[in-house]
Parts: structure tokens; C-alpha cells; sequence
């Protein structure tokens, strides 16, 4: 387990650099090709997180309850997005690694409610779930760099 946690850690610093490296106006910019932008994929990737390893596992998620419900899987960016919402996610990206490696080892996932992904994969435990989540941020990472790619480009 202890790779995965450093795992969770490295993305994180990937998704964190990415959202505090990128200049303010590129990060809501939602190219033609696509359906959301740099920032709603940082966040949405955060959210699922706590989604597939709290929630899944019958324990309080650590993002309040707005953000789950703006950045959950099927929706989309719909309104601007506050400054303090970008320091939200970006001090949560660098925090989460911890409360899911401590969490873990406290053993407080003690149940946790079968669930079969998008990409058909079942998850049956919360060991699936960390796993899987890397499967979600390099899923998510891709889209990223893909978008920062027509931002730059000018397309």
C-alpha cells in the first residue's frame, strides 16, 4: 500500500503544479473539442477521488458537499469559479494524499459498497478504489494535457 499512497501523492503534485503553473485564463478556457476545461478537470478528478474511496466506504467525504455536487461526474462548468474555489482545490490536492494514507492506517474503511466503474472495472474494497483512482487521474491527467495542447496552440 505504501507505493500506492506515494503514487496518489506524485499525481497530486502533477494535478497541483498544473493548476498553480497555469495562467488564470487558460484554466476555464473550454476548447471547442472538448466539454470542460483545465480547472472543472482538476477538480472533478478530486472529487471522484473522495467519492470512490470515502463515500464508497460509508464515511464523510473531506470536501464540503458544494464541490462534490459542482464537480461529480456528469457535470460540466456551468458558472464562474471564485478565487477561493481555486485555493480550495489546490490546498486539498496537496492534502488528500495524507488523509487517505492516515485514514487508512487509523483503519477506519471498514465496509465499502461494491461499485463497477464506467470502464467496467468492479470495485470491491477500498484497496480497488485507491488503485483505481490512479486509473481516473492519468484518465484525467490525459484530458489536461491534451487541453493545455490547444490552449497553446492557439486551437
Amino acid at each position: 500500500m505504501e507505493n500506492l499512497f506515494n503514487i496518489t501523492s506524485k499525481l497530486h503534485d502533477i494535478y497541483h503544479r498544473v493548476l498553480t503553473e497555469t495562467p488564470e485564463e487558460q484554466l476555464f478556457v473550454i476548447p471547442n473539442s472538448h466539454k470542460n476545461n483545465l480547472f472543472w478537470n482538476i477538480a472533478h478528478a478530486l472529487v471522484t477521488e473522495q467519492l470512490l474511496i470515502y463515500k464508497l466506504s460509508k464515511l464523510p467525504m473531506r470536501l464540503e458537499d458544494s464541490l462534490i455536487d459542482r464537480y461529480s461526474k456528469g457535470t460540466f462548468p456551468e458558472e464562474e469559479v471564485s478565487a477561493e474555489t481555486v485555493k480550495k482545490i489546490a490546498d486539498a490536492l496537496l492534502l488528500a494524499p495524507d488523509w487517505i494514507k492516515g485514514d487508512y492506517e487509523k483503519g477506519i474503511f471498514k465496509e465499502f459498497n461494491s461499485y463497477t466503474t464506467s470502464a467496467k472495472v468492479t470495485l470491491n474494497c477500498v484497496e480497488d478504489a485507491i488503485a483505481f483512482n490512479h486509473f481516473h487521474l492519468g484518465l484525467h491527467y490525459g484530458t489536461i494535457l491534451g487541453i493545455k495542447k490547444i490552449i497553446s496552440t492557439g486551437g
